[in-house]
């Protein structure tokens, strides 16, 4: 039942809301309870028996509602008034006792459920009273969470304390008459964890707070509140969460956050407590009674607190056992954590204490070689720390009593490159993985590595919500969302358009993280990538000074560091990078240029100082050092110890003009070219190709001067025939089609400008006989076609392809969504759903089908991650996505964020062709396909798609 439910849940285009319920009136109307009104407010009610920690936050909901309206509603354990606004947590409260027992609340759907709450509006719940707003929690959490859906209802974002988020002033909030309803987690322990935390949240905490102390800690748990979390891995860089400060621990039960310790510290002990604490060498088969002893302490420190104690043992700081492979000794390992832990918990049965086993990175081989714990013990399924979940659970495995969960990163340190500086994650690829862990049942615990916190607001907020509610979210709301969010923090007025600022960023991150991006990364030479790169970016940026421009001046903190500076910053990465390829470029060609491009190099690099600055210098430095993780000069996966100036080429122009000449493509230029007999040349244009290609005249001295400029041949159109140059000058070719000749033509352009000769360019241009009609056309030796641009056929209730928008090298990719444990008929293929592609081809012969796809991975023993690939009615051809598991092969992948597969396919006839890619596997998510047919030129992205026709329409210059 719950497979069918969630296929359908994928399948529709509407969902649950991810954010919180929509019954705050924005106009009164008869029935609405007034929680604040001209000359009233409700008076809220609790017990003096309730939990501290829902006492605590019902002082936070009093504080919200001042700074919203402005007044203060007075809190009391007991008295009457005409709006009551009662809270308290089931068997803690004796008014809501009384109100269930006289059946005016009915709280059937939350009691003995785990954080679960129930909020109603009752009328004349009490002699003397108009109207109770009620709050029950099923528990100290469930209150808590009602609590906190109460403060944003009303326009308090989550973020208000983390990211200057102010609400909305309203002088009157009225409750709409007939609210009322329940919700409950689907996952049960959900939470973050707080890692890789130096020199950012560590320096910014010590300033602040004086370090992770309480104080600290407060503000952390609260934020985990409000979004409805309730679990905690703390910062542990050179930090010791109960042994640092053991307010830390009481205050954590206080507020109702459970617990534990990452993946490398078992039983409630931090991995720095050992370094002050601990005797002899951290290595169990030598040194068992200390380390036994140590971990006691541990248990014992926390019997009386809500804790999930993780089992098992690595090397210290993160590194692996220094006895390798030895199972053995990690299955007595964990034998004497768990009898530490019945004797400590001597009145309760073992099974009954949360425990936890992190299957990260070489643990997960050690179950794949047999290890087992006991199944009341949840196993922690890791992704590979890029976001590709590595393992889920098999159907056997789904019947443990102790579950499973995952650990997922938005954070990492470590190879091929560490990423800790801003926000590089999708939506869409935290859904598409999540929803996967959701559907195999790995529901026990989600948790995410969010290094510093602050950078990660938007995937912090969107991973937590999901986790609360998996079935809110699907492929066609994900976009909502973010504008949803966008407009509770800033407003719906500008929502949108802060939405698609949020989405290019987060997607362009997505495809290279900026750690990642060297000079080389982006192509400057082919398909005008690097520049299309750059003007998106310089669009985006443009809108992001409009919108805040629009927004109130309480407002502009809060949009600098949740939408301006991620963007702003990314971009000064890639164009630090693009300069520096630039530079490099032109340095070879001995431009005069080469200069402008160094100096470009050096504004980008201070662009990214100064963004950093201005960040820190919101609110009087608010959040000083809280960006101050280096993140240029990489030679390798760890980052430098500070932000490193690329090394730039410096030209010397003599006090002369010298011409220079490039042809776009190629990185000879004349005279060199002419020196090395080499030919300067366009690529061939062809009819539905690229329309113009550049052929760049440059200066290599300081002196200017004129060029002429002609073309061999009547069909080569230049944008100039002369002109003038002091650095450089773009002639634009194309080709006027009519005067073309069928077949090939050939002419050249003759560019002539400072001293003797002067420079040719071969152009070339291919005129087919036989005029295309429908489909993506063959042109300039490919089809390049973006997976979302398929028709889908073949749906059923069982698998389909689902287009998901902001997630790999396109604007959109194409996912394989089927029910769990669904297996393909390789008998039928023909009858899988598939995604289809009308082509037109020019030429025959083998093409090679190049198809990227995201770098995901098998998520269960023996099952592939295939497609199946058919060109008009030939044979299917299965491809594996996943051929080369190597550790050299996922380096390149993740860096890459997609794997390319290469399957030979064969035209044999020119004209109309038809593709069909068939779904076999869940779980795989197709980027683009490209079919070479010998014109493919190197780059990141791959060449723009290519152009459609419909019934020959879209001629070029009356090309047929």
């Amino acid at each position: 039942m719950r497979q069918l439910l969630l296929l359908a849940t994928l399948l529709l285009s509407h969902a649950v809301q991810a954010l919180p319920g929509n019954y705050l009136a924005q106009q009164r109307a008869d029935g609405d309870f007034a929680l604040v009104a001209t000359g009233s407010q409700a008076l809220i009610l609790v017990d003096q028996h309730e939990h501290k920690g829902v006492l605590r936050a019902v002082d936070s909901l009093q504080r919200d509602i001042n700074s919203i309206s402005g007044r203060q509603l007075a809190i009391a354990t007991q008295g009457r008034a005409k709006q009551l606004l009662i809270i308290g947590s089931l068997g803690n409260n004796a008014l809501l006792d009384q109100l269930v027992s006289s059946g005016k609340l009915d709280v059937s759907a939350i009691a003995g459920k785990w954080d679960a709450y129930h909020i109603q509006l009752i009328a004349q719940p009490l002699p003397g009273v108009d109207q109770a707003l009620v709050i029950a929690g099923s528990d100290k959490r469930g209150a808590i969470y009602g609590i906190y859906d109460l403060a944003e209802t009303l326009g308090v974002s989550p973020w208000h304390w983390w990211a200057d988020v102010t609400p909305v002033q309203r002088a009157e909030l009225y409750i709409k008459a007939g609210t009322a309803f329940s919700d409950a987690p689907k996952v049960k322990y959900r939470g973050i964890f707080l890692n890789d935390e130096h020199p950012a949240l560590t320096n910014w905490s010590e300033e602040k707070f004086g370090g992770y102390n309480s104080r600290f800690y407060l503000h952390v748990f609260e934020l985990l509140q409000r979004l409805k979390a309730n679990f905690l891995w703390p910062a542990m860089w050179n930090n010791a969460f109960a042994d640092d400060d053991w307010q830390n621990a009481v205050l954590a039960d206080e507020m109702g956050i459970v617990m534990s310790t990452s993946h490398h510290e078992p039983m409630m002990r931090a991995d720095k407590e050992w370094n002050r604490y601990g005797e002899g060498p951290w290595e169990y088969s030598t040194n068992r009674d200390n380390i036994y002893k140590f971990w006691q302490q541990g248990a014992k420190r926390h019997k009386n607190l809500e804790s999930l104690f993780t089992l098992g043992m690595r090397g210290q700081e993160d590194e692996p056992m220094s006895e390798g492979d030895n199972i053995e000794l990690l299955q007595q390992i964990v034998a004497d954590q768990r009898q530490i832990l019945q004797e400590t918990f001597n009145d309760r049965p073992i099974a009954s204490v949360p425990q936890v086993w992190a299957l990260y990175k070489e643990v997960q081989g050690f179950y794949e070689r047999g290890m087992r714990v006991p199944d009341d013990v949840t196993l922690l399924w890791a992704d590979d720390n890029f976001g590709n979940i590595r393992r889920l659970p098999t159907k056997a495995e789904r019947n443990r009593s102790g579950g499973a969960g995952v650990y997922y990163h938005f954070d990492y340190v470590g190879a091929p490159r560490s990423y800790r500086w801003i926000n590089t994650v999708p939506l869409a690829k935290i859904w598409q993985q999540m929803s996967l862990a959701w559907q195999y049942q790995a529901d026990r615990i989600w948790i995410v590595n969010v290094g510093d916190l602050k950078p990660m607001e938007l995937p912090t907020d969107f991973f937590l919500r999901m986790a609360w509610n998996p079935d809110a979210f699907n492929a066609d709301n994900l976009q909502q969302f973010t504008t949803d969010w966008a407009a509770q923090q800033f407003g719906a007025a500008q929502a949108p358009a802060i939405a698609s600022l949020l989405q290019t960023y987060t997607a362009h991150n997505g495809r290279r993280k900026p750690e990642a991006i060297e000079p080389g990364s982006y192509s400057i030479l082919h398909y005008a990538e690097a520049e299309r790169i750059s003007t998106e970016l310089a669009q985006a940026e443009a809108l992001a000074d409009k919108v805040q421009q629009q927004l109130t001046a309480q407002l502009q903190d809060a949009y600098v560091q949740l939408v301006a500076h991620p963007l702003k910053a990314s971009r000064a990465v890639f164009e630090l990078n693009r300069a520096v390829a630039m530079n490099q470029l032109h340095a070879q060609q001995g431009r005069a240029s080469t200069n402008y491009w160094a100096e470009r190099v050096k504004y980008w690099f201070d662009t990214d100082a100064n963004l950093t600055a201005q960040y820190h210098s919101l609110g009087n430095g608010r959040w000083n050092h809280m960006m101050s993780q280096p993140h240029i000069g990489f030679t390798y996966w760890r980052n430098p110890p500070a932000n490193l100036m690329p090394v730039v080429s410096v030209a010397s122009p003599m006090p002369v003009a010298d011409m220079g000449v490039a042809a776009e493509g190629s990185k000879l230029s004349w005279p060199i070219s002419e020196y090395r007999g080499e030919q300067l040349k366009l690529d061939t244009f062809h009819p539905h190709g690229q329309q113009q290609r550049q052929i760049e005249v440059f200066n290599k001295g300081s002196a200017a001067f004129e060029f002429s400029a002609k073309a061999s041949a009547d069909w080569v159109t230049l944008s100039q025939s002369q002109g003038a140059v002091k650095t450089e000058q773009r002639i634009a070719v194309s080709i006027d089609w009519r005067k073309a000749q069928t077949g090939l033509n050939q002419a050249e352009v003759y560019i002539k400008g400072t001293g003797w000769g002067g420079a040719k360019v071969q152009v070339s241009a291919f005129k087919p006989a036989v005029a295309a009609t429908t489909g993506f056309v063959e042109a300039d030796g490919y089809i390049a076609l973006d997976a979302a641009s398929a028709k889908v056929g073949g749906s059923s209730a069982h698998a389909r392809w689902q287009k998901l928008e902001g997630f790999g090298h396109s604007a959109a990719a194409m996912v394989a969504l089927t029910e769990r444990d669904y297996q393909p008929d390789e008998a039928n293929i023909r009858q899988a759903p598939y995604l289809e592609y009308p082509l037109y081809f020019h030429s025959t012969g083998q093409v090679m089908l190049h198809s990227t796809v995201a770098p995901t991975l098998q998520l269960l023993p023996g099952r592939k991650l295939r497609f199946a690939v058919a060109l008009d009615d030939a044979q299917p051809v299965i491809v594996d996505t996943l051929p080369d598991s190597s550790e050299h092969a996922w380096q390149h992948a993740v860096l890459d964020s997609s794997r390319t597969l290469k399957t030979p396919l064969h035209i044999k006839q020119s004209g109309v062709h038809r593709l069909r890619i068939y779904l076999l596997d869940p779980a795989v998510v197709l980027h683009r396909l490209l079919l070479d047919s010998g014109g493919v030129k190197p780059s990141y992205l791959g060449p723009p798609q290519s152009l459609y026709l419909t019934d020959g329409t879209a001629a070029i210059n009356g090309a047929q």
